[in-house]
């Protein structure tokens, strides 16, 4: 397989407020500098990192810095990263929008583009004449257009207005049109930035099926970038995270995207403490885990193996009905399921004093993958008063399950993935 695009050592740098330097004296040195003492650029040597929650200390900044990877041609890569991260730079970059500061950037093929709402559209001409523009701009001629126009139009869901000027339309209805164009005019690369966003539900499923189509079926290259985890996951085999202009992560799409919701914070599956941190007049909370049974709360859980949830509390006076519930939540923190422990342990009275709880999860319950816990300790009077409440009070992983040959089964969708016993018999 052929490399599709090559990014080598680029960077792209940018003087805050301005474009350019815009001072004679700068643009003189930068000259005496290059053209005539055949050194390096003075102002590659400055500049800040591209933090932009940071006050800035100097009137350079690094919207890129050293970003190095390949893109072999077929491949559905995802980049992800925090707003101001550098991702529509790169994109920008590999569209020839603008040039890199340093380095270069090799892409074979025809790329297609859709990196703003409307980039590229007239707003005085209708929607079939910018069609017609934008495949002209792509390098089609008027027949290879007048081939594909009619699938153009149908995919974007356009056909009452296609002979409206451009400017009428929707935000909405500007991207479905957009992408139609760029995805049906067969360019070797796609490049999509954040714009599915303002599509609707169903655009957005018909946009990822056809990006899918695209790169399975005619081997196009596609980057994606977008701020929707579950479409990154659902459209891409790897992903990118760039982070204040550098690139900290480059892999598969579950393991990149593990490590960007997650940011810089451990895993903790055991939390103890001598002084509860989580306490009133009523609760203290000594000591919650998860650790697979029978070991360690340090030691590897697996996805086929039983795992233990651990909690010691004390109530500091009796309480007539007690319960404790939790929530389980994904890496995304949606929240797949919530529990009680103690077999109905609100109807049971509890007197004063220290507890220990334990509850089994049985072996082949999880995917492999991240998980939080919600906790939550109530009592019930004549109202439900919530004696504790603490989000994401301990966070685990769940390793993948090995099988024959010492390799590793590949992973199912969903978060859990339940073994049911089914019974079977032959009919004829």
């Amino acid at each position: 397989m052929s490399t599709a695009i090559e990014f080598n050592n680029i960077s792209k740098q940018y003087r805050l407020g301005l474009v350019s330097t815009k001072t004679l004296s700068h643009d003189l040195n930068r000259w005496w500098q290059t053209a005539v003492l055949h050194k390096e650029d003075p102002y590659l040597k400055i500049g800040s990192v591209n933090d932009r929650s940071a006050a800035a200390d100097s009137e350079y900044v690094w919207a890129l810095k050293d970003i190095n990877f390949k893109v072999e041609q077929g491949d559905v890569v995802g980049i992800i990263g925090k707003n101001g991260a550098g991702k529509s730079t790169l994109l920008k970059l590999l569209s020839r929008v603008t040039g890199p500061t340093t380095g270069t950037i090799k892409a074979r093929g025809r790329i297609g583009s859709l990196l703003e709402v409307g980039t590229g559209f007239h707003g005085e001409m209708t929607g079939r004449e910018n069609i017609f523009m934008n495949g002209a701009i792509l390098g089609m001629t008027k027949q290879e257009i007048e081939k594909k126009i009619d699938e153009i139009v149908a995919f974007s869901g356009c056909e009452r207005y296609i002979d409206t000027p451009v400017k009428r339309y929707s935000s909405g209805m500007t991207v479905r049109l957009g992408f139609a164009v760029a995805a049906h005019l067969d360019p070797e690369i796609l490049v999509v930035d954040e714009v599915l966003a303002v599509g609707d539900a169903d655009f957005q499923k018909k946009a990822i099926g056809k990006m899918q189509d695209v790169s399975k079926t005619e081997g196009r290259t596609v980057l994606f970038v977008s701020h929707n985890m579950t479409s990154i996951k659902a459209l891409c085999k790897r992903g990118i995270i760039l982070k204040n202009g550098m690139l900290v992560d480059d892999g598969d799409v579950d393991s990149v995207v593990t490590h960007y919701l997650r940011g810089d914070s451990s895993m903790e599956n055991y939390k103890c403490w001598e002084y509860p941190e989580i306490k009133n007049n009523d609760f203290e909370l000594f000591e919650i885990g998860i650790r697979r049974k029978g070991s360690g709360f340090g030691d590897v859980m697996r996805m086929d193996q039983e795992l233990e949830l651990v909690i010691r509390y004390r109530l500091t006076r009796a309480i007539d009905k007690f319960w404790i519930t939790m929530h389980m939540k994904n890496e995304q923190g949606n929240k797949l399921f919530s529990f009680s422990g103690g077999g109905r342990c609100y109807d049971k009275h509890h007197e004063a004093g220290e507890y220990l709880q334990t509850c089994v999860i049985p072996a082949n319950f999880f995917n492999w993958g991240n998980f939080a816990i919600d906790f939550m300790a109530f009592e019930q009077t004549n109202t439900i008063n919530c004696l504790a409440d603490e989000s994401d009070i301990i966070s685990f992983v769940i390793s993948n399950r090995q099988v024959a040959l010492g390799g590793y089964m590949g992973k199912e969708p969903g978060d859990v993935t339940p073994r049911f016993d089914f019974v079977e018999e032959k009919l004829k």
